[in-house]
């Protein structure tokens, strides 16, 4: 099984890495880039015969331990057989 954990910040906290990525953007010409938010996304294979319910808890607590700092970012789990 793989899950793919989507991370990124929460609303109201400053994103300078997105404000540099849109303001490039549009000194590059594409004016329609209001806002820009940079995240990032893990992939990871599950071993072991664990069913989605007990696969998306691991996860959950995996997120909650090392890959998402719930200060400030949030996440989105996807479970894939």
């Amino acid at each position: 099984m793989k899950a793919i954990v989507h991370v990124g910040l929460k609303p109201g906290v400053l994103d300078p890495q997105g404000k540099a990525v849109a303001d490039t953007l549009g000194r590059l010409g594409f004016d329609e880039v209001g806002s820009a938010r940079i995240g990032k996304v893990i992939e990871l294979d599950l071993t072991g015969d664990l069913d989605a319910a007990a696969a998306e808890a691991r996860v959950r607590e995996m997120c909650e331990t090392l890959l998402a700092n719930t200060v400030i970012e949030s996440y989105r789990i996807e479970l894939q057989a």
